[in-house]
């Protein structure tokens, strides 16, 4: 009885450890891969340089990223695994993280708030932001098995294309076109690098966009976005920094100002010699026509422009109150 007890406490607790154990199930913002003796469970013939993806890493790149493609197991269940066999989870949501935040040492970057770099003037600034990212589907044996820690390697890289991005940032030139006379803004002349950084974060975050597409292929983690808030200078530079942009504000003022004084005389004295050339052809335009008119009457015959000279000599000395007459001798 003892040994038929043993034997049947052995095979209900094998049951319950390798067959119910066995039994799990996918969440729908998970996908799992297995292993079998530790060894991912992949497709055959595929590897990730294969994959749309991949073209954005450098040829060199290609063969150190170059990851087999493994069978990934979609939401759902309940599925079955033998003891031999492991379940690897991973959550595919999209997750958000501060840019200044260090995964092995929390407390660097002020406790992971503000990102420190250095423009291409040599002044040091305060980077805020984050990052967003997710788990690429499509490259799941390099997150789970290509790499220790993914997520250091995705931010020290972000981090390093960003500082070098701010060490060589020169804002873009304008296209030369502005509105009548009106002067570009003093602030864009002078080229200070914090203003300049300022007023181009959307073309920063664009770039860090472009510049991060290969990181599914290396790290099996999709940068969905980087958005960069805030770009602080020093607190002891900050007071003549905004000292500074006062001053470009006022000269930038004082000379729209004048520009537009400027502009308004210009159009008025445009306006003045219009009217003055209107007037000039509407006293010319008579005598042209009277000189045609006389041209014509001259053709009709000898005496005619004697008569018409007559008769207006006739008209100004009935509308005459004194007329003083030469008399020949």
């Amino acid at each position: 009885m003892t040994i038929l007890g043993i034997i049947v406490g052995f095979v209900v607790w094998f049951l319950m450890r390798y067959l119910v154990a066995g039994l799990y199930t996918v969440n729908q913002n998970e996908r799992a891969v297995k292993t079998i003796f530790g060894r991912a469970e992949r497709l055959p013939d595929s590897m990730t340089t294969e994959d749309p993806f991949a073209e954005y890493l450098r040829p060199d790149e290609r063969e150190r990223y170059n990851y087999p493609q493994v069978r990934v197991i979609q939401p759902g269940g309940p599925y079955f695994k033998w003891p031999w066999e492991k379940i690897h989870k991973v959550t595919i949501a999209t997750q958000t993280v501060n840019m200044a935040f260090d995964p092995e040492e929390p407390t660097a970057n002020f406790n992971g708030t503000i990102l420190a770099a250095v423009t291409k003037d040599q002044l040091n600034t305060g980077l805020t932001g984050q990052i967003r990212y997710r788990i690429s589907e499509r490259n799941m044996y390099a997150f789970l098995f290509g790499i220790k820690q993914p997520i250091v390697h995705v931010i020290g890289y972000f981090v390093s294309v960003l500082r070098e991005r701010i060490a060589n940032f020169e804002a873009p030139p304008g296209d030369g076109t502005v509105l009548g006379s009106q002067p570009t803004d003093a602030s864009i002349v002078t080229g200070v690098s914090i203003n300049d950084l300022r007023k181009n974060l959307r073309d920063i975050n664009e770039h860090m966009d472009r510049e991060c597409l290969s990181s599914s292929a290396r790290y099996g983690i999709t940068l969905e976005a980087s958005l960069i808030t805030g770009i602080d200078p020093p607190p002891e530079v900050e007071s003549a920094l905004a000292a500074i942009n006062t001053a470009h504000n006022h000269v930038s003022s004082d000379i729209s100002l004048a520009q537009a004084s400027a502009d308004q005389k210009i159009v008025q004295s445009k306006r003045a010699v219009e009217i003055e050339t209107l007037k000039a052809h509407a006293e010319v335009e008579p005598l042209i026509a009277l000189a045609d008119q006389l041209v014509e009457l001259k053709k009709s015959g000898p005496d005619a422009l004697a008569i018409y000279l007559r008769n207006v000599r006739l008209k100004l000395y009935s509308q005459a109150e004194r007329a003083i007459v030469e008399v020949k001798q």
